[in-house]
């Protein structure tokens, strides 16, 4: 399956959404609602949870899986406030030892006019910024798109898992399509989508993600047990370490992106 044929399978309609792990993978859910700023944004939903017996703090980036629902998520693309809303409980995770656990699935950050009036820009980075600090273990999976900043938002963890058919990347190819060649015709689309290396096997290989999952929405539960012990024992992994341990690791593996890019131009030019 080429990269544009992930891409349209990572966006099909009736792939599982971030609701949907947390309730399968996630014991006693308590959602936590605000950015206690302006409002509380649905695109991104997050709260306290056990997994394994474990206290941890969940955020999954929603899509919706109907036109209400959709509505109600703004299609998964989050506002400021839901940026700050991630951040806060971020923060809160720290000050009570809890790991951090995110599933992301975004096309972007939403760019309206609204989101911009309200910080957008600096929302995504302090999110950033914050969480490549944060002194508890952080895990994230890619469920299905990872757009962008919008996605890295939640994703500068410590660990990054992509399901097989999920796609990551610095811009969407419509969006790399429209900038190189003016047009976002499909021919256009599909060869950015190959020149952006966007699939789960790119992501394995140039080292943005630690582990590719197999997906069987066939037998979702039973694929969600698998990936709740993937989670498990990274977090025992991660829990081992001092907080001070922590965030250098995370840094550490942020820092190998530079060699990782160099072996992509390399890979690209052949």
């Amino acid at each position: 399956m080429d990269s544009y044929e992930k891409l349209k399978t990572a966006r099909k309609n009736g792939r599982p959404t971030g609701l949907a792990y947390v309730n399968e993978i996630f014991d006693k859910q308590i959602e936590l609602h605000g950015d206690r700023r302006f409002s509380d944004d649905q695109a991104i939903v997050g709260g306290v949870a056990y997994i394994d017996k474990r206290p941890v703090t969940y955020l999954a980036m929603e899509k919706g899986v109907d036109l209400q629902t959709r509505m109600l998520h703004n299609f998964g693309c989050p506002k400021p406030e839901g940026y700050r809303k991630a951040l806060r409980l971020m923060q809160q995770a720290e000050k009570f030892h809890r790991p951090v656990i995110c599933f992301v699935d975004t096309l972007g950050a939403y760019p309206g006019a609204d989101a911009e009036e309200r910080g957008q820009g600096q929302a995504i980075a302090e999110s950033i910024m914050e969480m490549m600090g944060l002194r508890t273990p952080v895990v994230s999976v890619v469920i299905g798109e990872g757009g962008s900043g919008g996605a890295l938002a939640l994703a500068s963890a410590n660990r990054v898992f992509i399901l097989e058919n999920a796609v990551y990347s610095v811009i969407s190819p419509e969006g790399c399509a429209s900038i190189l060649w003016k047009e976002a015709s499909p021919e256009n689309v599909a060869r950015a989508a190959d020149c952006l290396h966007i699939t789960a096997d790119d992501m394995k290989e140039f080292g943005v993600a630690e582990a590719i999952i197999p997906e069987d929405f066939d037998r979702f539960p039973k694929m969600c047990k698998n990936m709740r012990n993937l989670l498990v024992a990274a977090i025992d992994e991660l829990s081992a370490l001092s907080p001070d341990e922590i965030v250098a690791q995370r840094y550490d593996r942020f820092r190998k992106f530079g060699i990782f890019e160099e072996n992509a131009k390399k890979h690209h030019k052949k």
